[in-house]
């Protein structure tokens, strides 16, 4: 992930001031623990001033209104008690070449401030810290004890403090090629490096990006360049240097990332805020996406080994239980032969009562036959008894496993971060683990409408136009089942397979034709845990033929009237690479 580095914080926060202030304070609103933002209202416009102390993603940019749901963060509720109502008046660098930005509040523009919101963005180090106008610190994003830090504590009550500052040098116009070339060069080695040890401003992407527009190598030693290297580099650098002064940004998209000096742009934008905002936004998304797959995965892989432990110790006992019969037919043998036993047998040898054949009976030697008869009969009892318990527990068990390989084949679908409605989808799926309390997290706050789905499902054109709908989730499969589906549709599903609930959308009065039928049997197939199967039984059904039993978990359903078509897989791509996608 790309950091922001000084240069793009200068541009990002001076076009915040050129377009945003003055502002007026109405609304914090923490999104996590390294996120606030607040809203902002000028004579012209209301937005949002996204603020964060990521150790990743630490930055300052117009942002996205934050979700409709609680804030519980003490944090926020601290600065929105302080700065409600106030305006955002000024924002200042504390110092040339630092990435700490001071956020001034009055009570209206003109007035001294009575606030100041530091945001320093520094990496792992970043921070954000609230203090009054006599620099006495009211609160902190994060708290720094003299333990953590003999150098720089930030602590509630204390003075606040700048960060220690940047030995490298500072660049300048002003500074000749000549001795810029000898600082870079004064001790040799690769081109990027010996740039970020000789000044301060700089970040490596910053760095690769000048170099490559000088049409150099970043990892080149210092050594192997030319006159006219130098003389190309120089040029970018001073490019850079006027940028700066000027305020003459490009921002756009490049092949890695993002830019605000125009350099290896595959993209230009007009707005630095939402090229921030999107390419953060996205970025921690995609972050989170990866961290909660593996979280889930593994969470399941778990649970699934576990559970199928307790069901082979089961079938075992069943296994243990089906010789209940041999055990009595044993003991019958023995009493109706008490002749043929003698003192201090270990086994005896019968015929069987119906085939004649010959039965080994194992005694107890210290026993008579009568006593072994009766330890043949409890054990076949107990067995008997014991059948009758583990029978519904070994179902219980069949029964969860079946629900959390559904879970399984719903994570296993979502298998790449494309936009943020797999994130949701996926964050879906973790706020219903939790509600089945599989899962346990006190750092995640649920909403408060946790049976809600949504309904961002996956949609399809078949070949005649129908619409095709696909559930990402046992929630959205349960709500696109029995509150989405309509009277005249059609309901597919992997016959006994683990896999998405699947909507044909018809119109009262309309027949599909087999192309039909057969395209939404193919996607059926296609989202279930048969994915690389070559054909997949599926049925179909009219939705009021689809049952949810008493107490059943999400996703669970049952059907009849079903019919049954020959789902293939394969053939989605094709319809992918067709376009018959509606909206994802």
């Amino acid at each position: 992930m790309q950091s922001v580095d000084f240069t793009t914080l200068t541009a990002a926060y001076r076009e915040i001031c050129a377009t945003w202030l003055p502002a007026r304070v109405e609304q914090v609103h923490q999104r996590d623990r390294f996120w606030i933002v607040l809203g902002l209202r000028t004579l012209k416009q209301r937005g949002w001033l996204d603020i964060s102390w990521h150790p990743q993603a630490a930055r300052i940019c117009i942002g996205d209104p934050p979700p409709r749901k609680p804030d519980t963060f003490a944090f926020s509720q601290q600065i929105l008690h302080q700065l409600s109502g106030l305006a955002l008046t000024s924002i200042e660098a504390i110092a040339p070449w630092e990435r700490v930005l001071d956020l001034q509040f009055a009570r209206r523009p003109g007035e001294n401030p009575l606030f100041h919101l530091y945001v320093e963005v520094m990496g792992k180090h970043s921070n954000v810290i609230l203090t009054a106008a006599n620099q006495e610190i009211i609160t902190a994003a994060q708290q720094v004890s003299p333990q953590q830090s003999s150098i720089r504590p930030v602590q509630t009550g204390q003075p606040y403090e700048s960060p220690p500052s940047l030995t490298n040098d500072a660049p300048s116009l002003q500074e000749s090629q000549q001795r810029w070339q000898a600082k870079v060069s004064l001790v040799p080695g690769a081109l990027k490096r010996c740039l970020l040890k000789s000044y301060r401003g700089l970040s490596p992407a910053l760095v690769e990006s000048m170099v490559h527009a000088a049409n150099l190598d970043p990892e080149q030693s210092t050594v192997t360049l030319t006159a006219s290297d130098w003389e190309q580099l120089f040029h970018r650098w001073q490019e850079w240097l006027q940028a700066l002064e000027k305020s003459h940004f490009q921002p756009g998209w490049t092949a890695k990332g993002y830019t605000v000096l125009g350099w290896e742009i595959i993209q230009p934008v007009k707005n630095l805020q939402d090229l921030l905002n999107q390419y953060y936004t996205a970025a921690l998304n995609q972050q989170e996406f990866l961290q909660l797959r593996q979280q889930l995965s593994q969470k399941l892989k778990n649970l699934l080994e576990k559970l199928q432990t307790k069901a082979n110790n089961f079938s075992d006992r069943l296994q243990q239980s089906d010789r209940a019969d041999e055990y009595k037919q044993q003991a019958d043998l023995l009493m109706a032969h008490l002749q043929a036993w003698e003192p201090g047998m270990k086994k005896i040898i019968l015929a069987d009562f119906e085939t004649g054949e010959p039965v080994t009976i194992a005694l107890e030697p210290e026993k008579n036959a009568v006593q072994n008869a009766q330890n043949l009969y409890k054990r076949s009892g107990k067995l008997k008894r014991a059948r009758g318990a583990v029978e519904p527990l070994l179902a219980e068990v069949n029964a969860e496993i079946a629900y959390l390989q559904q879970v399984e084949a719903a994570i296993a679908q979502i298998d790449k971060y494309h936009t943020d409605t797999d994130l949701e989808a996926l964050k879906e799926i973790r706020e219903e683990l939790i509600q089945q309390r599989y899962l346990e997290d006190s750092e995640y706050t649920r909403r408060s409408d946790t049976n809600t789905a949504s309904t961002n499902f996956h949609r399809y054109r078949t070949p005649s136009g129908f619409e095709l709908f696909i559930g990402r989730n046992n929630r959205q499969n349960d709500y696109l089942t029995f509150r989405f589906a309509g009277d005249y549709d059609l309901w597919f599903h992997a016959q006994e397979i683990p896999g998405s609930h699947v909507l044909l959308r018809l119109d009262p009065g309309v027949v599909p034709e087999t192309a039909d039928l057969q395209f939404t049997a193919d996607f059926a197939a296609y989202y279930s845990r048969s994915r690389q199967s070559d054909q997949v039984p599926v049925i179909y059904t009219e939705p009021k033929y689809v049952y949810k039993p008493k107490g059943a978990k999400p996703g669970i359903a049952i059907y009849k009237n079903e019919r049954i078509l020959w789902g293939k897989p394969q053939r989605v791509e094709a319809y992918l690479n067709e376009g018959r996608r509606v909206s994802d």
